[in-house]
């Protein structure tokens, strides 16, 4: 039985670097980008007022002057005014070109104006105040976003900014996701006593659209030739197949005989590791991949994150996600010789660090708890005591 490393390490070496293609910039929210993006201007691209009041010479102020004469009004948009006495004020709006001829802006909640007339009312200023300098964050030319960047609202804003209608993504796979059992019904139907819902795979599909991965959701009953009918059809119209369940040793766990009857050669089958031991691995000569979650919704969940999205993450940006720690927050005992993805509830430290105090639950079938974690702490095989203080790897799948 493969460690959790080697299963990772066998996973890891079946990724392939995806092709890049050009999508709308209103569609690509959630892609990895594939491009470097340069600033095609400076930031700010001028001297930029942050706070509506007026604009003055610092150096009138300087030498006693209070009150000064308005000489008109700078609007958020407009082109450059210039002040043409030094003993004058404009008056700015937010967001407007500081005009020329000034060099420091008074807010209105520190002025008093009167026909036509603005007087400072506090009695110290600092020369370049309320004013964002050109470009103080980025200069023009300078690369703002690399490629690998997984693009969030804030990223998109970004390449809105430098005027790119379109942009280079990573291609997502073709990905299918299925459910096996018997046991499953819709999560619109009513179940009877002795079925449940299906969960997993719209758990799978959340977590894939947050990487801009679009699937299908489908179900194959517990019948070997009706799952290879199914599978068949599946295979062949898809890059990457998930499916939850059927994987185990029960006596209807067909997935394994019926992927070595499609051409899908096992990579490996069972990790030394809990939750999740039965999980299942597999190829095509043509570069397919399968994997084989087992179906206890921890065991999904858990194998979701440390094994599937680093493939993932691996195919769209040529590398996982780098590692994070937590402290335990309190002793755990586990004596199996497995690893042990331990659910906890990560809370942040002033120090920056994060805590992670255990959640076990009732086991592997206990989606339950997992709403009051958020995320697993992994635990290595090769202790059976974990003591309060001690820092482990963590997959976080929720907010801390």
């Amino acid at each position: 039985m493969l460690s959790v490393t080697e299963a990772l390490s066998h996973i890891l070496s079946h990724s392939h670097p995806l092709p890049a293609e050009t999508v709308p910039l209103t569609r690509a929210v959630g892609r990895i980008l594939r491009e470097d993006i340069q600033a095609d201007r400076d930031f700010p691209p001028f001297d930029r007022v942050t706070m509506d009041g007026i604009a003055i010479r610092y150096e009138a102020f300087a030498s006693g002057q209070r009150t000064f004469p308005i000489a008109g009004t700078q609007f958020a948009g407009q082109p450059l005014f210039s002040l043409t006495s030094a003993n004058e004020c404009l008056e700015v709006m937010t967001g407007a070109v500081l005009p020329d001829g000034t060099d420091t802006v008074i807010r209105y909640e520190d002025l008093t104006t009167e026909n036509g007339m603005a007087t400072i009312t506090i009695e110290e200023i600092s020369v370049g105040q309320n004013v964002h300098r050109q470009a103080t964050d980025r200069q023009a030319g300078e690369v703002l976003l690399t490629t690998g960047t997984r693009l969030r609202p804030t990223e998109i804003a970004v390449l809105a900014s430098v005027g790119k209608p379109t942009v280079a993504v990573s291609a997502r796979p073709r990905v299918a996701l299925i459910s096996t059992g018997d046991e499953l019904v819709g999560v619109d139907e009513m179940p009877l006593p002795h079925q449940i819902r299906g969960s997993n795979t719209y758990m799978l599909q959340a977590a894939l659209l947050t990487l801009g991965i679009e699937t299908s959701l489908n179900h194959l009953p517990d019948d070997q030739e009706k799952m290879t009918r199914g599978l068949s059809s599946i295979l062949a119209e898809n890059d990457l197949l998930i499916l939850s369940g059927g994987v185990s040793a029960g006596m209807a766990d067909f997935v394994p005989a019926v992927m070595m009857a499609l051409g899908v050669r096992e990579r490996f089958h069972k990790i030394a590791q809990r939750p999740g031991k039965p999980l299942w691995f597999g190829t095509t000569d043509t570069g397919k991949v399968v994997f084989g979650l087992p179906g206890n919704p921890v065991s999904t969940t858990m194998c979701l994150f440390r094994y599937l999205l680093p493939f993932l993450n691996a195919s769209m940006k040529g590398q996982p996600e780098s590692t994070r720690y937590a402290t335990l927050a309190e002793q755990v005992l586990f004596k199996p010789a497995l690893t042990y993805f331990l659910p906890v509830r990560l809370t942040s430290q002033p120090d920056g660090s994060q805590l992670a105090y255990p959640l076990p639950g009732s086991g592997s079938g206990d989606y339950a708890n997992l709403i009051d974690a958020n995320g697993f702490m992994e635990l290595p095989a090769d202790q059976s005591e974990f003591a309060a203080g001690e820092v482990y790897p963590v997959l976080l799948f929720g907010e801390i």
